[in-house]
């Protein structure tokens, strides 16, 4: 799988939360689900780091040892755009506050991430070509 494509969906994914993160949140079907918010911030963080682990891992390629660093630099980058997007809300909408449990569900859905994504190396590795 080409590394380009792998960034453009990365992108694409981050580009969706950050959508769905910042919009207003009367424009988001209500549901009455105990947690909801926090399960919906847990998987954005999920899918958003294995998307970066992915094209990292292919970006980095052999240029290491080893690709642990496409694993570091996806968990930090997932970090510190959850707490941007926090940050974010509380600046840019009417409709939503930063929330540091939203940031904690951010970062377990990371952590999440990077564990999954270490699980299936091999599997990752042959689907993204390397």
């Amino acid at each position: 799988m080409p590394k380009q494509l792998l960034l453009i969906w990365a992108i694409i994914c981050s580009g969706i939360i950050t959508y769905f993160c910042l919009t207003n949140s009367s424009n988001i079907p209500a549901f009455n689900f105990p947690s909801i918010d926090k399960i919906v911030h847990f998987c954005f963080h999920f899918g958003f780091t294995i998307s970066w682990i992915l094209f990292f891992k292919k970006e980095l390629k052999g240029q290491h040892a080893n690709d642990y660093k496409a694993y570091l630099i996806s968990f930090i980058f997932s970090v510190f755009f959850g707490i941007t997007i926090e940050i974010l809300q509380g600046i840019l909408t009417a409709t939503r506050t930063p929330d540091v449990t939203d940031v904690l569900a951010n970062t377990i859905g990371a952590t999440a991430g990077v564990f999954s994504a270490i699980g299936f190396r091999k599997q990752i590795d042959k689907i993204i070509g390397i």
